[in-house]
């Protein structure tokens, strides 16, 4: 049974930073790409960034290039997502995700299966 349980989520000023944390349980590590996704009220859900299985490769939505950085501690089954120079926009429901694919591209331009609970980051101005 896949579990993905998120953690760090919480509100910051313009400018801050946060540390979203995905602890992943009941799979494989081998296949199955990680990455985050995200729901802001009133907007679709977005793939943000996700890792590849295969080589470690990954994928960043264009409006957090620069600022997010995604990695993955596969001794530990966490990933995580360094969030930086935080803007107001970047306020949503933050989803760790997964599935049975090499490429994080592919996750995050495509619809998982497996989804985490969420965690809200709010980002004041």
């Amino acid at each position: 049974q896949v579990q993905l349980v998120e953690s760090g989520g919480g509100s910051v000023q313009s400018g801050g930073s946060l540390r979203l944390s995905c602890e992943a349980s009941g799979f494989p590590l081998n296949g199955y790409s990680m990455g985050w996704f995200r729901q802001a009220p009133g907007k679709e859900r977005e793939g943000v960034s996700c890792i590849s299985s295969v080589d470690g490769s990954t994928y960043y939505a264009h409006s957090v290039k620069g600022r997010f950085a995604i990695s993955r501690d596969n001794t530990k089954n966490t990933v995580h997502l360094q969030m930086n120079n935080l803007k107001p926009e970047d306020t949503a429901v933050y989803y760790c995700v997964t599935d049975q694919t090499n490429y994080g591209d592919y996750l995050c331009q495509g619809v998982p299966d497996y989804w985490g609970q969420g965690t809200q980051v709010t980002v004041s101005s």
